[in-house]
């Protein structure tokens, strides 16, 4: 375990350098890790777990389109994919990586599966933190313990097959066995992380809702959106337009953020650029404030989650969401999208 000076606060953090992979499985060789749910995060994390040498098992419903992914990974019916209950009995350590709504449809069968000493595992502390909503109270004979890695499960994958990791937050909310940090850690490891920093499951939640809905997600789609549509009413054209607000962003410039961090970007554009930049900037920082304070406002008091499992829980879910997601898909925005993205040089030497 290191501590790492982050501009001025020091943290500690976790890394196999410290915990090696070989520690990891040390502490998970008498486990067996049931993953449930093999939607988002499930994939990436129990194959990365395989691939490492951890006892892994999937649960999932038998017959969707979820169950065949899980086959198609590798995953043996009967022997390493179970229906969702059978998987829970056998785990000793017990991912629960169902969706948040499909955490709390599920949650009295998964609670009758724990045995005393094993370890609940959560990517997200939503269940947990709103448990007035949720009604998720585990048991107080084990472990209750969290690992969320900092990004989507597909990445969770990528980044492990391209030999570097995505870092995770983790958190112990109920150590009942004395050994649920040293399991933690060793979770965290075994699916890929590339560093771990400490939290607490209501931290976690709070800024992973606030994140979601803010620049990772929401923010980001809505001012594209506002920058793109500003450029078509002025005549640019669709390609200008989604060049300028998307594809230079997303090809150049935040790579170089995730290089060497936003001044450095700066340092490598135009004297143009650099200036327009830091004039605009706090401009922008301070528009958006009284959105944010919205925002984490309607995180801490429940309003968010509320939305989530009334929404997320109806039946017609699905089909809703997809017409959601067909407006994006075929608005002009994203069609000159696709057209961009087909022109790329490594798109047309297929």
């Amino acid at each position: 375990m290191a501590n790492i000076d982050f501009g001025g606060v020091v943290e500690e953090v976790i890394t196999s350098e410290e915990f090696s992979l070989e520690k990891a499985r040390e502490v998970l060789k008498d486990e067996i890790v049931a993953v449930l749910g093999y939607g988002v995060q499930g994939p990436g994390q129990a194959l990365n777990m395989r691939d490492n040498g951890i006892n892994v098992i999937v649960g999932q419903r038998e017959g969707g389109t979820s169950w065949d992914r899980a086959v198609a990974d590798g995953f043996i019916p009967g022997k390493t994919l179970f229906p969702l209950e059978e998987a829970a009995r056998k785990g000793t350590v017990i991912q629960f990586l169902l969706s948040d709504a499909g955490q709390v449809a599920t949650w009295l069968q998964m609670k009758k599966c724990l045995n005393e000493g094993d370890a609940l595992y959560f990517s997200h502390g939503f269940s947990i933190v709103y448990k007035d909503q949720t009604g998720i109270v585990p048991p107080k004979n084990v472990d209750v313990i969290l690992v969320a890695p900092k990004g989507s499960g597909r990445t969770v994958r990528t980044n492990f097959l391209a030999g570097s990791g995505i870092n995770s937050s983790f958190a112990v909310h109920q150590d009942f066995t004395g050994r649920a940090k040293e399991r933690t850690i060793a979770l965290g490891i075994a699916i890929g992380s590339g560093y771990l920093f400490h939290t607490t499951f209501e931290k976690e939640v709070h800024s992973d809702l606030t994140g979601e809905r803010g620049v990772l997600m929401g923010c980001l789609a809505g001012v594209m959106e506002a920058q793109y549509n500003l450029l078509r009413k002025h005549g640019h054209s669709p390609s200008e337009a989604f060049n300028e607000t998307v594809e230079e962003l997303t090809q150049s410039l935040i790579r170089l953020v995730a290089e060497n961090g936003m001044d450095w970007m700066f340092s490598n554009c135009s004297t143009t650029a650099q200036r327009g930049a830091l004039d605009w900037a706090p401009k922008f920082r301070d528009a958006v404030v009284p959105v944010f304070d919205d925002l984490y406002e309607s995180v801490l008091s429940g309003k968010e989650t509320k939305r989530v499992i009334e929404v997320n829980s109806a039946p017609d879910y699905r089909e809703k969401l997809q017409k959601e997601l067909d407006v994006i898909k075929n608005s002009e925005m994203w069609q000159a999208g696709v057209a961009v993205r087909s022109l790329r040089p490594e798109k047309r030497k297929k």
